[in-house]
């Protein structure tokens, strides 16, 4: 028996040193994190001015920052944490710390540094993957997602070139796109299970990434092969997801699906306007497609994921509440309205969308707070 007892002592105590040993993990995770979160907010703010508000700036110039800042400084450090994570190898969390710096710089104004940190974490989660593809397993979806990594590197390298923002946009969406595709096959492989059932999403990434090498010599045509590519992902994933038979599922697996359906149609919105257009002039059909697919369908993944990854990236439960059905409404209503705004050229709506789609972001926040707080109200 004082064997036995021992024993169980024992285990409690293994187990009382590792969830100290995460929790220890988690909070030196945090630095990076709040990187993320401030260039959130720093990308937020100058989009009100692009919105046609008149907010104070901390410096002339400000605004210009907001695309790298959310694609690169927000996500990219999101995106490489998450990674880092999951190889469980203290060199990976070089990227996510090298895109926060350099979201930090860009933020603070230092041009020139802020696009070579952020430009140095692509390359830096390019080797996370080559370590994961070398020295764990290979498939598909590791495929595309290093492809992800690898468009993030290019934009970077032709950013530094003198490239502008507007130029590198089809960089910046393979990155993204590819990143979430792939970690939807990754996700889905029973699923998508055989040659023939990946054979489709693999080939719609790869048009992906020859669209954005495209858009260097010949932009028009990138920019359409790019919107192609994107259409098509969209349409092969909207069918072969699980989240078609999820969606009927209550709870967590609904409200994912809800996420992950929606994105998709937004996916495919992009990439038609891209496809139709080409290369915009910077007009309403530009605004429009960049957000369909950087807020739409992004930002929809990232609310579906955020229950499932932020427990695993900083040990922090993210209970599945009915209450974050809000921000999600809301965020594709103000798509919705911002779209509308844009293709007929009336500033008012535009403005509206994009003010409520700011808020859609904060409030995704404000109700995983009150989540987390209603669940342990609501267990005994």
């Amino acid at each position: 028996m004082e064997k036995q007892a021992g024993g169980v002592a024992g285990t409690r105590a293994g187990a009382a040193v590792r969830a100290g040993a995460g929790r220890g993990l988690a909070v030196r995770r945090l630095p990076m994190l709040a990187g993320a979160l401030l260039s959130l907010v720093a990308a937020l703010w100058g989009a009100l001015v692009l919105l046609g508000l008149d907010v104070p700036l901390p410096r002339a110039g400000f605004a210009a920052g907001h695309g790298p800042l959310m694609a690169l400084g927000f996500l990219g450090t999101l995106i490489s944490l998450e990674r880092a994570v999951a190889l469980a190898s203290p060199w990976a969390y070089a990227a996510p710390a090298l895109a926060g710096a350099g979201a930090l710089a860009t933020a603070a104004g230092l041009d020139r540094p802020g696009r070579l940190l952020l430009t140095a974490a692509g390359g830096w989660l390019v080797a996370v993957y080559i370590a994961v593809l070398t020295g764990r397993r290979t498939g598909p979806d590791l495929l595309v997602q290093t492809a992800g990594a690898v468009a993030w590197y290019a934009g970077g390298l032709l950013w530094i070139g003198g490239r502008t923002v507007i130029e590198i946009v089809p960089w910046l969406a393979a990155f993204l796109v590819l990143t979430i595709a792939g970690e939807r096959l990754e996700l889905a492989r029973i699923a998508f299970a055989g040659r023939r059932a990946t054979a489709g999403p693999v080939l719609a990434a790869a048009l992906v990434l020859a669209g954005a090498a495209a858009s260097v010599p010949w932009p028009d045509a990138g920019w359409r092969l790019t919107g192609l590519g994107m259409a098509a992902l969209a349409g092969l994933l909207a069918v072969r997801d699980v989240a078609r038979r999820t969606v009927r599922m209550p709870g967590l697996p609904r409200y994912a699906a809800a996420c992950l359906l929606a994105g998709y149609v937004w996916l495919a919105v992009a990439g038609s306007i891209w496809l139709a257009a080409g290369r915009p002039d910077g007009g309403g059909p530009y605004d429009a497609a960049l957000h369909a697919v950087f807020l739409g369908f992004v930002m929809s993944m990232v609310f579906g994921h955020a229950p499932v990854i932020l427990p695993a990236v900083l040990r922090v439960r993210l209970p599945f509440h009915p209450v974050l059905y809000a921000p999600l409404a809301l965020l594709h209503a103000s798509l919705l309205l911002r779209l509308a705004g844009d293709l007929s050229g009336v500033p008012g709506l535009r403005t509206a969308g994009g003010v409520l789609g700011e808020v859609s972001l904060l409030l995704f926040g404000g109700c995983a707070v009150a989540a987390a707080r209603l669940q342990r109200r609501e267990t005994p």
